[in-house]
């Protein structure tokens, strides 16, 4: 078995070879930019998350300009990358840094841990990858070298194997050069000893791995037990006051969607007419089906039943201070959509303008 050492020595000696570095986070790597990718790149792979870290470093290139911007900005440039509360957290982040550290981005581990969205790993991350300071990560390319490596057993999310793993990861970790490490043991993860299909032959680490002694390192990790997606039924409706424009309201700060701009929902069952004219004050005056759809997400589908309905124009009760809007599809304002709501207008707007044309 390689020492820790030689460990990290082979990683290193790949890594100048064939690992990643020009990564648009790598460019500069300042704490501020290193956050931000490392939050867009929970759950999220590399090439999804390029193009939104462009246009949000463009938008807001430090963490000030992010303090300061309106949530709607932030969750308008996140639409379409998922995991909303991530935007949220990093908003609320960049907040308490400005009014608790005078806007300066924390550079010690505690700190960074109370930040709202900051876990040990991506603590790790930040002050290893921007500061080259000695932190173990353990993302989820790293949990897979690691189980392979090491033919750790059970599920990573178990406590008892996440804290096994933590342990390695210390002990790997340089004293320096740890951001590098940390970099290549990501890279290798997701380019060398990927899920499905692991190159064992390009690997620097394969002829010492246990897993691929053993023949068969698809059984690393081990999968967590699966069980039948559940699934909900919700209706979307797609008001219509005037020509392209829609009924929007801002959801909940929690819950899925969050703090997004969505489509006002009834229950699949519910008569949305009467729904409409008891909530939201709005008579009814065509209602047409619009395709149905589905929507995964970790814990459930969410089977969509949209319907385009046409209200009278003279409808008041519908105002912004109340979490409502008219929006515009033709004239689009800045404002976080979910990616199937967005789908949703710009089918509708599609189907619009075929209709006047």
């Amino acid at each position: 078995m390689l020492s820790e050492e030689e460990f990290s020595n082979r990683l290193l000696a790949w890594h100048r070879r064939a690992g990643r570095k020009d990564l648009p986070w790598q460019r500069n790597p300042s704490t501020y930019r290193v956050w931000v990718s490392e939050i867009m790149l929970q759950q999220t792979q590399v090439a999804s998350v390029i193009p939104y870290f462009n246009r949000f470093m463009a938008r807001f290139p430090d963490v000030s300009r992010l303090a300061d911007a309106a949530l709607d900005d932030v969750l308008h440039l996140w639409s379409g990358l998922g995991y909303y509360a991530r935007a949220r957290n990093l908003h609320r982040a960049a907040q308490q840094i400005r009014d608790d550290h005078r806007g300066r981005f924390p550079e010690e581990f505690e700190q960074l841990l109370s930040l709202p969205g900051v876990g040990r790993s991506t603590a790790g991350a930040v002050l290893s990858l921007a500061l080259g300071r000695s932190h173990p990560i353990l993302d989820g390319n790293v949990k897979r070298v690691l189980t392979r490596f090491f033919a750790v057993t059970g599920w990573p999310g178990e406590a008892a194997v996440q804290q096994r793993l933590w342990a390695i990861a210390e002990r790997l970790t340089p004293r320096t050069q740890a951001g590098i490490y940390n970099q290549a043991m990501m890279d290798l993860g997701a380019g060398v000893c990927t899920r499905r299909n692991p190159a064992c032959a390009d690997c620097p680490l394969s002829d010492q791995c246990r897993a691929y002694a053993e023949g068969d390192p698809l059984r690393y990790p081990a999968s967590r037990m699966r069980q039948k997606l559940p699934s909900k039924a919700v209706r979307l409706l797609l008001l219509q006051r005037d020509r392209g424009t829609l009924l929007l309201e801002r959801r909940p700060p929690n819950g899925i969607w969050g703090g997004l701009w969505s489509l006002p929902e009834c229950d699949p069952d519910a008569d949305p007419v009467g729904h409409c004219a008891t909530r939201l004050g709005l008579k009814v005056v065509n209602v047409r089906d619009f395709p149905r759809r589905r929507h995964s997400f970790t814990h459930f589908h969410l089977d969509i039943h949209p319907l385009v309905l046409q209200v009278e124009a003279s409808g008041e009760c519908v105002m912004d201070e109340c979490g409502r809007v008219w929006y515009n599809t033709a004239k689009p304002d800045r404002r976080g959509l979910a990616a199937p709501v967005a789908r949703l207008i710009a089918e509708f707007r599609a189907l619009t303008i075929g209709e006047n044309e």
